[in-house]
């Protein structure tokens, strides 16, 4: 059958909740590949809770359906405070990212007490600012950047990534409603090493099963190149 939409593939699945510094309790899933050792972890930090984003935002669903598969990844999601989804409620209330560093620590405090390998943030939107914000802190190998719109993240904050050796990996739509690549480009430029990425047609909410896998492609090219070409049937033909 295609891998498209809401399919998803075989995994070890696991319901989660992540305990913060500040007392609250978070809830999440890990996705596993079914049968063998994840290669690397993906964190993921979903879009704005105030406008619709949770842990079930579609690339994020969707990079937990298939990439345990597709590329031997394990993906970690998880509501940030005060976020609903079916999943359940996290504690806590939406502190337009800055409490939301406790989020973060405790994710990453999850993997590291999981043992989980070579641990990438990935942020869609907000999330991008989570990343851009904190990740510094935590032992990561690099940032994916999913249609950020720097509206939290300030120039040191970005400027900042330049003194490290961490990898830094940004899609930009070119059509995004908040940062478009030519001006993505002027403001990531105090990061030398970045990778910018400008995917032509692409919107912020990258809807549409060409983009989806598109923006999949790019974070497994980053984190696992040896599962590229990802299939697009299943079973593998």
């Amino acid at each position: 059958m295609e891998i498209r939409g809401p399919l998803e593939l075989p995994a070890r699945r696991e319901d989660i909740e992540l305990e913060t510094a500040d007392d609250l309790t978070l809830v999440g899933e890990l996705a596993l590949p079914a049968a063998t050792a994840p290669v690397a972890t993906l964190v993921t930090l979903h879009p704005l809770p105030t406008a619709g984003g949770f842990m079930d935002s579609h690339i994020i669903r969707k990079a937990a359906a298939r990439l345990p598969a597709l590329a031997d990844l394990a993906v970690l999601r998880f509501n940030t405070r005060g976020t609903t989804s079916p999943r359940g409620t996290s504690g806590g209330a939406f502190d337009g990212g800055a409490s939301e560093q406790f989020d973060v620590a405790a994710a990453m405090d999850f993997v590291h007490d999981r043992r989980l390998p070579r641990p990438w943030l990935v942020g869609w939107s907000f999330g991008t600012e989570l990343a851009l914000k904190y990740g510094r802190d935590h032992d990561i190998e690099g940032i994916i950047l999913l249609s950020p719109p720097l509206h939290r993240a300030t120039a040191s904050e970005v400027a900042a990534w330049a003194g490290t050796d961490r990898e830094v990996v940004i899609l930009v739509p070119e059509l995004d409603d908040y940062l478009r690549p030519d001006e993505a480009r002027e403001r990531f430029a105090a990061i030398p090493h970045a990778r910018l990425i400008a995917v032509d047609g692409g919107k912020h909410l990258w809807v549409g099963e060409s983009q989806t896998r598109r923006v999949l492609t790019e974070i497994v090219a980053a984190v696992n190149p040896a599962a590229l070409p990802l299939p697009t049937q299943w079973p593998r033909p």
